[in-house]
């Protein structure tokens, strides 16, 4: 790739795959429709293939189609600013590279990486994480982004000083942090610099005397929130952007906790952050098979989820629809922020 689209503060997105309902096979017409619908409400970069995306229960084929497809239909429509983080997560270095390989090839422009658990007894030092994540920086052809997500990984929680160290990479370039740890977040975004969008407050570029700087000559640090919930604290520590599964139902809303950030508007985003909160609670505990079936209801596409995951009941949806009406009424009296 000649020249990449750098990352930005804002909403980034990590999308749900579709399937058709009777043949299980992907249903790409849908992947592109949502993905733009995304990008039209302005949310600045899509995240495929990571957990939200089932991406453990598709093929290397099928991970490159929805990144391919996805690209295609972000282009055709205008949006090409808007990047596609992939994730590349695999118990191996050799294998996160594969992947990263494969969603370079597939239009991808950053990677997401998990760290390795199923063998956590022997790899859960901080040595070894400290090699796979610099093992696969080395060879991946896209930068990588750290994803400290301990629900998934046996409890593998990285801590702030192995996060910034393993982060003096130079193909490393963000962290998400689905810990939800606002002051992990801070210690990190204010030892690598951050980026940050707008601030109502004067910005404090003081650099940590405990840690050394980093260079930003491949791509300035990103800061990721990993979970809605904490937007509005994200940011306040210092944060970048957010990756956040509730950005799939509602993202106008999510990016209207950033503009009244940037606007000044403290009360008012405080006010958004509650509600929205409150919805990212309720889809919190009804994951995959709940996001996609509340699509589904509220926007007319959206299905289920590839088994072995289970289907919601018609009960379990429309106590979810009533569960989620305040959110959702916010979300339809926002206009679409895209500036495409």
């Amino acid at each position: 790739m000649s020249q990449r689209t750098p990352l930005r503060p804002g909403v980034y997105c990590p999308t749900v795959t579709f399937f058709h309902p009777d043949t299980d096979e992907l249903d790409t017409p849908t992947i592109r429709k949502h993905a733009v619908r995304l990008a039209r409400a302005g949310v600045v970069g899509i995240v495929a293939m990571g957990s939200n995306g089932e991406a453990v229960h598709l093929s290397r084929a099928e991970r490159q189609t929805v990144i391919r497809e996805t690209r295609a239909a972000l282009d055709a429509a205008g949006f090409r600013n808007v990047p596609i983080i992939a994730g590349a997560s695999d118990q191996s270095v050799r294998g996160s590279v594969e992947l990263a390989r494969d969603a370079a090839e597939a239009g991808a422009e950053y990677v997401l990486v998990l760290p390795p658990s199923y063998y956590r007894y022997a790899v859960g030092s901080e040595e070894s994480l400290y090699d796979f994540f610099t093992g696969v920086a080395e060879g991946s052809p896209l930068p990588v982004i750290i994803y400290n997500y301990p629900g998934v990984v046996a409890g593998i929680d990285m801590d702030s000083d192995l996060i910034i160290r393993i982060s003096q990479h130079p193909n490393i370039v963000g962290t998400k942090f689905t810990c939800a740890n606002t002051g992990k977040l801070t210690r990190v975004a204010r030892a690598l610099k951050a980026i940050t969008p707008p601030s109502p407050f004067p910005l404090d570029q003081t650099p940590s005397p405990n840690h050394p700087t980093k260079s930003t000559a491949n791509h300035p640090y990103v800061a990721f929130g990993g979970i809605a919930d904490f937007t509005l604290q994200c940011l306040i520590s210092g944060g970048s952007a957010t990756i956040v599964g509730t950005a799939n139902v509602a993202p106008r809303t999510c990016v209207q906790v950033f503009n009244l950030w940037s606007e000044g508007k403290l009360a008012e985003a405080y006010r958004l952050q509650k509600i929205l909160a409150d919805g990212d609670g309720v889809l919190s505990k009804v994951l995959i098979p709940g996001t996609k079936q509340i699509l589904q209801a509220f926007f007319g596409y959206g299905g289920y989820p590839r088994p072995p995951l289970r289907r919601l009941d018609d009960a379990a949806v429309r106590e979810l629809q009533d569960k989620l009406q305040e959110m959702m009424a916010v979300e339809n009296s926002l206009p679409d922020f895209s500036a495409s």
